[in-house]
């Protein structure tokens, strides 16, 4: 029977038990995106607490192309130093960091005004309401290079691997849903088109960091909207990318930007197991399909309901997110005791433009 404790490997990278910090953006990097005190302190508590890999806040590739506030930046050689600051400081804690790198596209909150806005298409985007300007083939070859340096970047500031941030309606996520991708050549159209952006930075990224190098993918199950991404074209994409050698495969969903998203993560979810691991069917038929592992994200807070998961499936690793927001040490507590129930409640209340991405809980 397997265990949530158990040791394992992905692509060489060991992991001391299957629990993985998933992917925040913290809104408390320098204004330039440098590591700075506050996020070295917040990893380091995520490190000590117990998880045996943490995947960083979206990293953002292209100089002035941030999405939001004090999110961490990769796109240029000057964060390396600041990087292994970070690396250094959770790696002497027994866990492994990766850097999750993203580009935004009109799903912008931060600045949006004042610069380009880039899409695959130039169609409003239902909630910010930003018409970008569609990406020509040039800009998609430099994106992709850009995607491909910060992964050498990342390997040279001694992280574990990196993660392409395709999910939740940022750029490369828009270009796998026909919404929001209406173009008419060889990225457009069909699935194998729509996801070649993804394609091309995963061998980008393998070519300038090495095979030696983790490449990880966050994607969505399917987007939950009308003309979104399907979880037949989901599983597709998966499919090709383990073909091609990916490290592991997190799935998630477009949960919090459309309107037909499953409503499973508002208050209550604590108390309710039929409302929790609610992207959990998608990510077995994903495992099923693939031979990389696969990790899933979204509502894992029993113990007990992630341990059937695990033996009743082929998901090998769980993801948490607002849960370690809210106790960086969940990981040792259920080491303690296989019974303790976090104390997240999902009252949607984390962010606090003064303070970042703070649990309510733990503000000053």
């Amino acid at each position: 029977m397997k265990n949530l404790f158990d040791k394992t490997k992905i692509k060489g990278m060991e992991l001391k038990n299957r629990f993985i910090r998933s992917a925040m953006h913290e809104g408390l990097a320098g204004n330039d995106g440098e590591v700075n005190r506050e996020i070295l302190d917040v990893y380091e508590a995520v490190a000590k607490g117990g998880v045996s890999t943490i995947m960083t806040g979206f990293a953002f590739t292209m100089e002035g192309e941030n999405p939001t506030h004090k999110m961490l930046a990769a796109y240029d050689d000057k964060f390396i130093e600041g990087f292994k600051t970070l690396t250094d400081t959770v790696r002497k804690h027994g866990a492994n960091i990766v850097l999750q790198v993203a580009s935004g596209g009109s799903q912008a909150k931060f600045n949006y005004r004042k610069r380009k806005i880039y899409g695959p298409s130039a169609v409003e985007h239902k909630f910010t309401r930003i018409t970008p300007i569609e990406m020509t083939q040039e800009d998609i070859k430099h994106l992709v290079r850009a995607f491909g340096d910060a992964a050498l970047r990342a390997k040279k500031a001694g992280f574990n691997g990196i993660q392409i941030h395709a999910a939740h309606g940022y750029l490369l996520s828009q270009y796998l849903t026909p919404y929001y991708n209406r173009r008419n050549d060889n990225y457009g159209g069909s699935i194998e088109n729509r996801a070649r952006i993804i394609f091309e930075v995963f061998e980008n990224m393998k070519e300038k960091a090495g095979d030696d190098f983790p490449v990880l993918i966050k994607i969505n199950c399917t987007d939950f909207m009308e003309e979104g991404l399907t979880a037949e074209d989901s599983r597709f994409i998966c499919r090709k990318l383990d073909e091609m050698g990916v490290g592991l495969i997190e799935i998630s969903g477009n949960v919090g930007f459309n309107e037909n998203e499953p409503r499973l993560i508002r208050p209550g979810i604590n108390k309710d197991k039929t409302r929790q691991c609610y992207f959990s069917q998608y990510a077995k038929a994903v495992a099923e399909e693939v031979k990389a592992p696969v990790s899933v994200v979204g509502g894992n807070r029993d113990f007990s309901m992630m341990t059937e998961i695990l033996n009743d499936s082929k998901i090998e690793y769980f993801s948490l997110a607002r849960t370690i927001l809210c106790e960086a040490n969940l990981a040792n507590k259920w080491g303690q005791s296989q019974a303790y129930e976090p104390k997240c409640i999902s009252c949607n209340q984390c962010f606090s433009l003064k303070q970042g991405n703070v649990c309510i809980f733990n503000r000053n």
